[in-house]
């Protein structure tokens, strides 16, 4: 009788809660993606990272074909998806303290 690799993956109700973000930057090194995830408000010129998330390159991509894949998946029942065009996005700085 063969066995199939299975993954029990578990979902904390704080995790499945999850986080609004309206902005995901983007950075790379040779070794890895980071993804942060920020929230920014109307009129309140400090926004921080809610989450980040750091990604091998592999996993990147495979995040990047399984993005298209439910985009697409998601434009098939509702329409194409428009995105305007890109609003502005003020300078940002990173860090804790002050400038």
């Amino acid at each position: 009788m063969e066995k199939k690799n299975e993954l029990s993956i578990e979902l904390t109700a704080e995790v499945a809660e999850g986080i609004y973000s309206n902005l995901a930057i983007i950075s790379h090194s040779n070794s890895e993606f980071v993804v942060d995830f920020v929230r920014i408000m109307p009129g309140t010129p400090k926004a921080n990272v809610k989450s980040r998330i750091i990604l091998t390159p592999e996993h990147a991509k495979r995040l990047l074909f399984a993005l298209q894949d439910n985009v697409s998946k998601f434009e098939q029942v509702n329409g194409k998806i428009k995105v305007g065009e890109q609003q502005y996005v003020p300078p940002m700085t990173f860090g804790g303290g002050e400038a």
